[in-house]
């Protein structure tokens, strides 16, 4: 709401009083953005709002590792199998959450566009009508004042019953944690991780991460995360995947990860589908994506309709989506395994992306 009021702001300025003291504004909001940005890419660690003016919650992460049966420890990858076992409710879901984010973000970008628009006009001297300025601007302020609106009243509550998110991931990890302790990989450390948290901004993949990273070589690790598969009821009830996020340009998540998850697909004979994102995911794959390591989540869009609220029930997971999805990945981990050799040079794991 703050960042709502200084938009309607720079907006009165912009319109009413004088440019000089905008750009002033636009500087110093810009610096605010920035250290808030910058404080919440590691949550994890205090600093000077978490010493004087946080709280500090513990967890307990819940995993186990299987290490390599013909390599060394320290010389062999690591594949990270993931879900998270906490739950919330909210009073909007998950799809209209995400829905309210993109008009948000748009609707700034907009915003941006109309203010750089302002400026060419007024400095150019172009013989253009402030018109199109003024009235840009208001609709992308009306529009971001709603969706700020909508978002303060996302309260958070403990009635949701967890099924799709996240009982339906933790149930493929401990199902593919039976299979591979009997059948251990030759060439990579494989853990089974339930991380607690993940509603909390992903506390517990981080402190794992910041935990266990030492063991841990870059272009060696493979993260494979499992949050909300499946739902029944739906027409798209499937097996989908983080494929790539941004605006405007789409840029790849886990390509050579991804390139593994298609191929184990066309052995099994079973179909998987790659989603689109504009900002990215907030999931247990944030801060395996941040140190570089490939990481993907796999999901069914479908059911954001009923995550984080009262009617994420069992009934809306799908035993056989849920048995398809680990006989994939049995065989996606599997063929990583099996390329290790031709994967691995100079220490780090390559691949030719077609």
């Amino acid at each position: 709401m703050m960042l709502n009021l200084i938009f309607n702001l720079i907006l009165l300025l912009f319109s009413y009083i004088h440019v000089s003291l905008i750009m002033l504004l636009i500087i110093f909001m810009a610096i605010v953005v920035y250290l808030i940005i910058r404080g919440l890419k590691h949550p994890e660690i205090p600093g000077f709002w978490g010493e004087y003016f946080g709280e500090t919650i513990s967890s307990t992460n819940v995993f186990t590792k299987i290490p390599a049966k013909k390599i060394p420890d320290k010389d062999a990858g690591n594949i990270v199998i993931s879900a998270h076992l906490d739950s919330k409710s909210q009073s909007i879901n998950t799809f209209w959450r995400v829905v309210l984010y993109k008009i948000w973000l748009y609707s700034g970008i907009i915003l941006g566009g109309v203010y750089i628009f302002y400026l060419i006009n007024f400095f150019g001297n172009l013989n253009i009508s402030f018109n199109i300025t003024i009235y840009g601007a208001w609709i992308s302020i009306i529009l971001i004042s709603f969706t700020n609106i909508c978002l303060l009243f996302l309260n958070t509550h403990n009635k949701s019953p967890g099924a799709l998110d996240n009982a339906s991931g933790m149930a493929i990890v401990f199902e593919l944690s039976a299979f591979f302790i009997i059948h251990p990989l030759d060439n990579f450390n494989i853990w089974f991780c339930q991380f607690s948290a993940e509603e909390l901004g992903t506390m517990g993949s981080r402190v794992f991460v910041n935990e266990y990273e030492k063991q841990f070589v870059k272009g060696r690790v493979f993260q494979i995360n499992f949050d909300m598969v499946s739902c029944e009821c739906h027409k798209k009830n499937r097996i989908e995947y983080f494929k790539s996020y941004g605006v405007g340009i789409h840029r790849l998540i886990a390509p050579l990860l991804s390139r593994y998850i298609l191929l184990a697909a066309k052995r099994v004979n079973l179909e998987v589908k790659g989603l689109h994102l504009s900002t990215g995911a907030h999931s247990d794959t944030v801060p395996f994506r941040i140190r570089k390591y490939d990481a993907i989540d796999i999901t069914t869009g479908a059911a954001s309709l009923y995550t984080h609220t009262v009617k994420d029930t069992p009934e809306k997971v799908d035993p056989k989506i849920l048995l398809d999805t680990c006989n994939l990945f049995r065989e996606t981990i599997k063929l990583i395994d099996n390329d290790y050799s031709i994967l691995c040079d100079n220490q780090e794991l390559k691949c030719d992306i077609e």
